[in-house]
């Protein structure tokens, strides 16, 4: 097998949860252009059935499952109908995610707190639990890939919501304990960190609050923020054989934002 044949997914099929836009958008069309064929969930069927197209475009197969993965019972369901979709799957990754509130933690109301935690880490633990538990059951191996994020590993200047700094902090120890439990299965588990990257939650943080903005954009050493497609890569190394050595990793991209 050639150095390029190691990152092919040709035959392999995605689970992607958020996978209709921004950084979830670019992992999908990077993996299909490496050959996988995708299974995307997501709330608005507008984005998901235009991201199916471009996916259909590079010639994989695409199939859209509408739902709000950060309520439990819907997550929950979204998977099983993946599952029954005929053929395997091999690739997951728990992309949805967000901070959605700017509140202090002495003002955080529990619904609030419940919410955040759900929609970040309870759709993580339960598309792990169903999706990937199934890659254990059937053997064969497979690969987790969880989008965390560099929040999991510092706290953010001047903002609130810190229920999204501790959801993201156990995404990323969920992923350990869960690579350490699936290594003699051949399921790898691997979290991707990302820092900033100017899609729509941000480009909203960014009308809102630009303060927090500017501030983070002067705290990254390389100056910029990041391109989503600057995460396509990263995702297809952790779906391929690329990466069969490699579990339990938390790998930040962020433009050195976490180096000071």
């Amino acid at each position: 097998m050639s150095l390029f044949d190691r990152f092919s997914l040709a035959g392999r099929r995605l689970f992607i949860t958020g996978g209709s836009r921004g950084l979830g958008r670019e992992m999908v069309l990077a993996l299909a252009e490496a050959g996988a064929d995708v299974i995307l969930s997501g709330r608005d069927a507008d984005s998901l059935a235009d991201t199916a197209e471009k996916v259909r475009a590079l010639g994989r197969e695409a199939f859209t499952i509408r739902a709000d993965m950060g309520v439990p019972e819907e997550c929950e369901s979204a998977c099983l109908e993946a599952l029954a979709l005929p053929g395997r799957i091999d690739i997951l990754i728990n992309n949805v995610g967000g901070r959605l509130v700017n509140v202090p933690v002495e003002d955080q109301s529990l619904a609030d707190w419940q919410r955040i935690l759900d929609l970040n880490l309870t759709s993580t633990f339960l598309c792990t639990k169903l999706i990937g538990g199934e890659m254990v059951r059937r053997g064969g191996g497979g690969r987790v890939i969880n989008v965390a994020s560099i929040s999991g590993l510092i706290a953010n200047r001047g903002i609130g919501g810190r229920s999204y700094e501790t959801a993201k902090a156990a995404v990323i120890q969920f992923t350990k304990a869960t690579a350490a439990d699936w290594a003699p299965h051949g399921v790898t588990v691997n979290a991707i960190c990302p820092g900033g990257f100017f899609t729509e939650p941000n480009q909203r943080w960014a009308r809102e609050h630009p303060e927090v903005i500017s501030e983070f954009l002067k705290a990254i050493p390389m100056g910029k923020f990041g391109e989503p497609e600057d995460l396509g890569p990263l995702a297809v190394y952790l779906a391929s054989d690329a990466s069969r050595y490699m579990t339990g990793a938390a790998l930040v991209i962020d433009g050195g934002y976490t180096l000071w």
